[in-house]
């Protein structure tokens, strides 16, 4: 969760399905996050809100994707729309299902081979919970301890981030919030008995009903750099992990690093966390620029501790939709869904950047109805209605008029996009069975190839003695490289995607792409 005013970032793909080589499926453990704003995805009761039974009825088209996990934002009870700031971290919210419901959902995604990460954000709470309404004023309370108050007397709780004291909703409606205190004893008992309960809530150890792991959202060490809650890797975050890894071994952490434009390392190595999202990596995708691709994907990809791993995007709930950014430009969305799949990491796509959902954040003022925008109704429907929209942000508030993404026949939609085999959505469903059916791809490391041309940029993914090289045309016009490869000297170079096939010479593979066109190759 990022509360924002604005955040800024500084052809045809010809492709066809035919021209892909599709070796046989390949079974193991490659990962796909599938990542979901609930409240739009999909409503199975008519009230417009996206809700749990709506995910389990779309579980065949996710499957029909090739995802593999999904990621859900906070499910909690919460007066904002987004589900941050909680009222109750216990209760499922309502809009969304029964605690049944949950469930039904869990078991539902496990008996098909799935995995469900929960988003997790315990550090703020606001005036509409128990602990605030019987705390304020009232330094007895036994919820007195779970408020990180500026007082000693209990009438003024502790801002949060950016030194907010409280936040505007998309309805028009105020609410406090304030801060949890993470160093009370209390407070860490209370999150190890809410994070446990989630990860077996029926207490059999057996992890059908549990969660496969957490986002930790706006993770930090020293929280929001205020001095008051310093050390929490040391004080809360180590020591909860690690108890509920005892509770789970199996479980994988990743947290949301609070500095976006750092690596995220201090996490891994100190945090206890398994996984960071690649934000500057992701920024460095949107941007098309080669120098940044190098930069950031040798430190992403290359500088990893052993055993952890980086979640690589391209857009999410927090920023401009992809889509906006390149102007609907289809080669370039194409370009997009390639590197985040094939680069490395664990790859993790946001709920309609298949199809090319557009959105970018509003300029309402210091209210949370900013980033609707990037969260609008999956579109299900070429017309833009049918059963199971979740236009929710349009019955109420001050802005709901404000938002139009959603415009019929426009190209951008599963009913169109499924029956056009040039379609974004197609590519995608094709370039996941791709990168499905090539170990070097899924389990490979990585490694930026060196290159003649500023506009290309080349990798190559290795994984004992197979490769894939990958060279992409970063611009708009038709380009010429030499790629270094010294690795194919003397290899056998196959196609993998594309139909040029290049000859190495003395480690050398001269390679000419169209405008935003990329090719690759294995190498055996």
């Amino acid at each position: 969760m990022k509360i924002k005013i604005s955040i800024a970032f500084a052809g045809l793909l010809c492709i066809a399905l035919s021209s892909f080589a599709f070796p046989a499926k390949q079974k193991g453990d490659d990962e796909i996050i599938y990542h979901i704003f609930e409240r739009s995805f999909f409503d199975s009761n008519g009230d417009n809100h996206g809700d749990l039974n709506g995910i389990r009825q779309k579980l065949d088209y996710l499957q029909e994707l090739g995802v593999t996990a999904i990621l859900c934002t906070p499910l909690y009870e919460s007066i904002y729309y987004h589900n941050y700031f909680a009222i109750d971290f216990k209760k499922i919210d309502p809009r969304y299902g029964t605690l049944q419901d949950y469930l039904a959902l869990i078991r539902e995604l496990h008996k098909r081979g799935m995995k469900f990460y929960m988003d997790m954000e315990t550090q703020y709470v606001t005036e509409d919970s128990e602990w605030w309404k019987d705390a304020l004023g009232n330094p007895k309370s036994r919820f007195s301890d779970y408020i990180l108050w500026d007082d000693k007397e209990n009438k003024k709780p502790s801002s949060i981030v950016y030194n907010l004291t409280e936040l505007k909703g998309y309805d028009g409606v105020t609410h406090k919030i304030t801060t949890a205190n993470l160093n009370s004893a209390k407070s860490k008992e209370y999150n190890y008995q809410l994070f446990s309960y989630w990860l077996d809530p029926d207490k059999n150890g057996k992890f059908e009903d549990g969660v496969d792991g957490f986002r930790l959202d706006h993770m930090m060490d020293n929280l929001d750099n205020k001095g008051t809650l310093p050390h929490l890797f040391d004080t809360f975050w180590n020591p909860l992990l690690t108890r509920l890894r005892a509770i789970n071994p199996k479980i994988k952490i990743v947290a949301e690093q609070a500095n976006w434009f750092g690596l995220g390392l201090d996490y891994l190595q100190k945090g206890g966390v398994d996984r960071v999202f690649g934000l500057r990596l992701a920024f460095a995708i949107r941007l098309f620029r080669k120098d940044l691709l190098m930069a950031n994907a040798d430190s992403t990809l290359a500088m990893l501790p052993p055993g952890k791993e980086q979640v690589v995007f391209v857009e999410n709930h927090d920023v401009p939709r992809f889509a906006s950014e390149v102007k609907g430009n289809l080669a370039k969305l194409k370009v997009g869904c390639a590197l985040n799949l094939l680069m490395g990491g664990v790859p993790a796509i946001y709920y309609g950047q298949e199809l090319g959902m557009t959105g970018t954040s509003a300029k309402f003022g210091a209210t949370d109805a900013n980033e609707i925008p990037e969260r609008q109704a999956f579109e299900w429907y070429a017309s833009g209605q049918g059963k199971g929209m979740a236009y929710w942000y349009k019955q109420t508030g001050p802005y709901k008029d404000e938002f139009n993404d959603d415009k019929p026949n426009d190209g951008i939609s599963l009913e169109e996009e499924r029956k056009d085999p040039n379609s974004l959505f197609n590519y995608y469903k094709a370039m996941i069975r791709l990168r499905k059916s090539n170990r070097a791809i899924t389990k490979g490391s990585y490694k930026t190839l060196i290159n003649n041309n500023d506009q290309v940029f080349s990798f190559i993914r290795q994984n004992s003695d197979k490769a894939v090289i990958v060279v992409v045309n970063l611009s708009d016009k038709d380009q010429a490289a030499t790629v270094d490869a010294p690795y194919a000297r003397g290899k056998k170079i196959g196609q993998f995607i594309g139909k040029e096939s290049p000859t190495v010479n003395d480690g050398k593979m001269p390679v000419n792409l169209p405008a935003y066109t990329i090719a690759a190759w294995t190498v055996e």
